[in-house]
Parts: C-alpha cells; structure tokens; sequence
C-alpha cells in the first residue's frame, strides 16, 4: 500500500501492515470488519462514511496513512519482525512534520515507541516532534478491546488545530 503522506498534516494514522483484505482492494483498512472508517465518521473526523477505494480524500482533511510494515501484508502474527520498519517512520516524520500519530493498536505503537504495552490515549512524549496517540484497534479480530475514547481524543486535538487555523484566516 502506498503512504498517503503530505507536509504539514494534523494527524497519521498508523497500523502495522495491510490486511490480506485491504492488499487484494489495494485500499486501507478495507475488510469488512474492520471499523476504522465507521470511527473516522462517528468521531468526526469524516463528513461521511468514506469506502476504503476513497482513502486518497483523506488529505482534504488533512489526514494521512502509513504502515510500519511496507513489504508484507496479514494478521500481526503472520508478519516478519525485521519487515517492521519504525526508522522509515522515523524518517517520514521528521520529512512531513504532521501535527501528530496514531498508532491503531498498541502493537503498531509498541513496536515504533519501544513501549511494552503502551497505554491508549495520547502519550507523554512526542515522536519526532508529532503529539502521540495510541488508539484501540479497529480490527474485527480485536473486538474484544474496542474503545472509541481515544480515538475520541485524537480526533478533539484535530478539531483544536483546525478551529485555530479558522480563527487565523
């Protein structure tokens, strides 16, 4: 899946590695029990309910994509250790400067932030200058430690920047 990344972004959304159903659409996050673009809606993120082909209008809202692992795709245990790649987000961070990261579970995060078990919500400590949010997986197979709060949070520290940014105009 290529990144959907752009300077000055408010926020990145940041998963592992695409499912073998968002491989086969060549789309984020599409299998079908996969919540995250519900989320975007419900916490106001989104207008509307986006399908996962419209990912690409995400950056109308100044919203971005990207995975740790660029080189495979499946489940978090099916994937390589060595294909988890947090220098290049490393290296897209500091490129892009986006306002923050989301990681969308704690082992995206754990595995960039060097955390064993990160909490959920927004972090202590920036990562390469962009405000941290670890988020509850949106994955159907995660179901059981759903929680919409921080997700709720990230999408609140969106709407500050973007109110800012009216007021400024």
């Amino acid at each position: 899946m290529p990144d959907l990344l752009a300077p000055g972004l408010d926020l990145v959304f940041c998963g592992t590695a695409p499912s073998p159903a968002s491989f086969k659409a060549r789309a984020y996050y599409a299998n079908p029990g996969n919540a995250f673009w519900a989320t975007l809606h419900a916490v106001g993120l989104t207008p509307e309910r986006l399908a996962p082909q419209r990912y690409p209008e995400l950056l109308a809202w100044r919203i971005g994509l990207t995975d740790l692992n660029k080189t495979e795709y499946g489940s978090d245990h099916e994937l390589s250790a060595q294909a988890m790649d947090a220098r290049s987000l490393h290296a897209k961070l500091r490129r892009f400067r986006p306002a923050a990261i989301a990681f969308t579970s704690k082992n995206a995060a754990s595995l960039c932030l060097g955390v064993k078990a990160p909490a959920y919500g927004r972090q202590a400590e920036p990562l390469e200058g962009a405000t941290v949010f670890v988020l509850a997986s949106p994955s159907g197979r995660a179901r059981s430690f759903w929680t919409i709060e921080p997700w709720r949070a990230a999408a609140a520290f969106v709407m500050e920047r973007r109110l800012a940014r009216e007021r400024a105009a």
